[in-house]
């Protein structure tokens, strides 16, 4: 098996023989130098394996489908990186089975001093809420810090609440701003640590057929990937998002979406702007017309308000004047609303991150402003229960993608990861499915077809010609026959970047 963080870049010219050109697709023969796709020749199904030409290697891939490669378009890489190491609380009903898995995992993984770190609870539906007590009564001496799954709560117990400097918060639950806040103030693992669990989860997306993936990782993430990538190439093209705190430093370096980053040779560059519009509907703070039910009449009967629209356009503003692309994040209908006056008022190019509740009016106006929508297909099936509670009456234009295709609307598909795993075709599965249970299609109107699910999953393409970036993914089973439980497990052979294996036995 080849090492690729020995290999360098498009560095070997390769024959692909006897593959099948996307789902379905004919017989082929695909040649890739320089990192990109140099011939594609059909072939016969009788045919042997073409032979080397001038030396060249062939690799013989016996009829296995040959497609685009895969991008995650939002995650947060290191947060993922990091939570696959930490104590899984997606799942749980309530806060006292929450607190029951912190107990038993802090018995058999004693760490006297350090914070447990704990990731993926959803509190929108539980009959009990989250409180310091409850975490202090059976940890009370350990730091316990506990993200939910959309990353917009944190939960602690008294001993974080006193690290962080909040040991009279009444709940130990905090939200949005504030919980940022939080986890930025609490113990950071070490760079070259957290580097190693950020390239090993690199290497894990590459061996689901990811090619690249948009970081959106709070902080200096632009900063962060210098580093990286005067070490080992990353086995993903990797896009950089800006946050505002890291805005003076980017524009004063002439920084712009798309420069190239570090030594990656081209891997990994920078990306858009991340602005906020609102929270997330799990924690009752995505924006909306409507009030949430039992909210009425509070200060956030409707959300929370995280940018108001002039200051959002100032932002927008400035960046496109020094070629950043604004990634804009908006979940409840009044936000996405906001997003895209913005995007009218400034004319530029950009992102829609999430679009879960729109508003009928709406949908066109992606299209028509040429503002990509980045939505996440496994929150469509993880949140149905909680829509389905707080946005009753209104969930026939939730999470529309069938919609937004319709209309015209570019569609990326995502993770959200830590939010749901870093894992392209758990996405491809649940936009085709609208079920990841035994209970029949949330929605299914909204569900779309495979070939659109992949072409999101794949950032637009869907075919594979020359010129393209070698940027390719090999699966074992067909993907337009595949069914639900096939398309979630998709055996993948080999996944290939700018010409470089970086998943497979070659």
């Amino acid at each position: 098996m080849t090492d690729f963080a020995t290999t360098p870049l498009g560095s070997a010219a390769v024959t692909l023989a006897r593959v099948r050109l996307g789902a379905s697709g004919p017989l082929a023969g695909v040649r890739v130098a320089d990192g990109r796709v140099t011939h594609v020749v059909p072939e016969r199904d009788d045919a042997a394996p073409a032979g080397p030409v001038a030396g060249e290697r062939v690799v013989d891939l016996d009829g296995r489908f040959l497609l685009p490669g895969l991008w995650d378009a939002h995650v947060h890489l290191a947060e993922w990186a990091s939570a696959r190491r930490r104590l899984d609380l997606s799942g749980t009903a309530s806060a006292r089975e929450v607190a029951d898995r912190v107990r038993a995992h802090g018995r058999t993984a004693p760490g006297a001093g350090t914070v447990l770190f704990g990731y993926g609870f959803r509190d929108g539906l539980w009959p009990d809420a989250p409180d310091r007590r409850l975490l202090d009564a059976v940890l009370p001496d350990r730091p316990v810090a506990l993200v939910s799954a959309d990353l917009h709560a944190v939960w602690l117990n008294s001993a974080c609440l006193a690290l962080v400097g909040r040991g009279d918060h009444p709940t130990g639950l905090v939200r949005e701003a504030e919980g940022h806040e939080v986890l930025l103030a609490l113990p950071e693992v070490p760079a070259g640590t957290l580097d190693d669990w950020v390239a090993d989860a690199c290497r894990a997306a590459a061996a689901r057929g990811v090619t690249g993936v948009i970081d959106f990782q709070f902080g200096d993430t632009v900063g962060a990937w210098e580093r990286r990538s005067a070490q080992v190439p990353p086995a993903v093209r990797v896009s950089a998002a800006v946050y505002p705190s890291h805005l003076d430093a980017a524009v004063a370096r002439g920084l712009r979406t798309g420069s190239e980053i570090g030594a990656s040779g081209g891997l990994v560059r920078v990306g858009p702007l991340k602005l906020f519009t609102d929270g997330s509907l799990n924690t009752r703070t995505a924006l909306c017309r409507d009030p949430y039910p039992g909210l009425e009449n509070t200060e956030h009967a409707h959300g929370i308000e995280q940018t108001a629209p002039d200051e959002l356009v100032r932002l927008m503003r400035r960046v496109a004047a020094h070629g950043i692309e604004p990634a804009v994040h908006a979940i409840g209908d009044r936000a996405n609303t906001v997003a895209l006056d913005a995007f009218e008022a400034v004319r530029c190019r950009g992102r829609i991150e999430h679009a879960q509740l729109l508003s009928p009016e709406d949908l066109p106006r992606f299209a028509e402003l040429d503002v990509t929508a980045g939505v996440q297909p496994r929150h469509a099936t993880d949140d149905r229960d909680v829509a389905d509670r707080y946005w009753a009456g209104r969930t026939s234009r939730a999470f529309a993608y069938a919609d937004l295709l319709a209309a015209g609307a570019r569609l990326e598909f995502g993770s959200d990861a830590p939010v749901s795993p870093l894992d392209p075709w758990l996405a491809v599965a649940s936009a085709v499915t609208r079920t990841d249970d035994d209970r029949p299609a949330w929605h299914p109107e909204q569900r779309l077809p495979v070939r659109d699910a992949l072409a999101a999953a794949a950032r637009g393409r869907r075919l594979i010609r020359v010129g393209d970036p070698a940027d390719l993914v090999v699966v074992d089973v067909d993907p337009l026959t595949a069914g639900p439980d096939a398309l979630r497990a998709m055996p993948v052979h080999a996944t290939m970047t700018a010409g470089r294996w970086t998943h497979g036995p070659y």
